[in-house]
């Protein structure tokens, strides 16, 4: 239980959060390459091993290998979940300009090719670099003015970290009859790809691959407003027989406003840092109205202990973010001293009763609403 001075919330420990920094990139890429060992490529059959299954893209351990331009570089455990091309004998087809290109695989729905340049492609700017790209395939069933939109990610495996380079821009990839090709002519460099100390290749073996994710925009949105001075925003809840309460929470019966249903609390013999002395007072929110969205709740509210002599309430306000759960209070500890209270000339007890109200002055409403 959390009690503040003033206020008290009954909630559970809020989990912490932490954050993590990242080196700098000359210090990430200084670090990788001193902790590469040397290994040779032997030549061997040219073989080329297209697998077009793979395991889920969820990222346990990467970390930033470069950033320019937009493009950014990032090595992660997982093989892509679309498609892996691995070339066995890379030595054969090395300085060749001719394009390979895959098989036809499916992903998202949608059939594609891979489309490789081991030279990089010139018209691309890809001079000095491999090549790589994703192009769609067997669009004549489509209906006329297609677009497919794209969150690509290319791949380079590397067999000695036993990873994955992915390669992406972040930008969605809009395929259409005009745009069947996207990629990277400069997917990574030749001198960086094929130095054995970096570990692209080994074996005379290499692998690349593609991660291809349709980006469907969403149809709705939920929206969160705030109502001032809600309809039926006030309730008063009178308690007889006060001086016959034991030392125990009571709580009102529950009231709707907004989205939400509230009720008041309070312990006649304190509560807090307020007890023995003061008497307290809460609002917890309880379940959500029917159809309604169920989020966290916004309550700002006016409690007041009645004055039932005059105007001189009692009075604090109070606003929240309450949660989904149930039974959530923010309230005060000590709207009144307990000898202020029994004071009969004060005129809040009266005839052995005293009479809470709480004045909903905002809420939140959540809907879903289209985009």
């Amino acid at each position: 239980m959390m009690r503040p001075s003033l206020y008290k919330c009954k909630a559970f420990p809020i989990p912490k959060t932490r954050s993590q920094k990242m080196g700098s990139q000359q210090r990430s890429l200084a670090f990788i390459s001193l902790a590469f060992l040397f290994i040779n490529c032997s030549s061997a059959e040219f073989l080329i091993q297209q697998v077009t299954q793979g395991t889920g893209t969820e990222n346990n351990s990467s970390y930033s290998l470069e950033a320019n331009l937009g493009v950014t570089r990032v090595l992660r455990d997982e093989r892509p979940s679309s498609k892996i091309v691995t070339i066995a004998g890379y030595s054969v087809i090395k300085g060749r300009g001719e394009p390979y290109e895959s098989s036809v695989f499916e992903a998202a729905g949608y059939k594609w090719r891979l489309v490789l340049y081991v030279v990089g492609n010139a018209n691309d700017g890809g001079a000095g670099y491999i090549s790589l790209y994703a192009r769609i395939e067997e669009t004549e069933s489509l209906p006329s003015g297609w677009e497919v939109n794209v969150d690509l990610k290319l791949f380079v495996h590397n067999p000695k970290l036993n990873k994955y380079l992915i390669v992406t821009d972040g930008a969605v990839k809009r395929y259409n009859a005009g745009k069947k090709e996207w990629g990277f002519g400069q997917l990574i460099a030749l001198s960086t790809f094929e130095n054995t100390n970096e570990g692209y290749i080994v074996q005379d073996t290499c692998s690349f691959g593609a991660e291809i994710l349709i980006v469907k925009p969403a149809l709705v949105q939920e929206k969160v407003t705030f109502i001032s001075n809600p309809p039926d925003n006030v309730f008063t809840w009178k308690i007889l027989h006060f001086s016959n309460l034991e030392d125990k929470f009571y709580y009102s019966a529950d009231f709707l406003v907004g989205d939400r249903y509230w009720r008041l609390g309070f312990n006649p013999k304190g509560d807090g840092g307020g007890r023995p002395y003061a008497l307290p007072i809460f609002l917890f929110a309880q379940g959500h109205g029917p159809n309604a969205v169920a989020t966290n709740t916004w309550g700002a509210v006016n409690l007041r202990l009645k004055n039932q002599r005059s105007t001189n309430h009692r009075q604090i306000y109070s606003a929240a973010w309450y949660p989904i759960r149930s039974d959530y209070g923010v309230g005060v500890n000590n709207i009144i001293l307990l000898a202020d209270l029994n004071d009969a000339s004060k005129g809040y007890l009266v005839n052995d009763a005293i009479i809470f109200e709480a004045e909903m002055v905002k809420v939140s409403v959540t809907n879903i609403v289209s985009v």
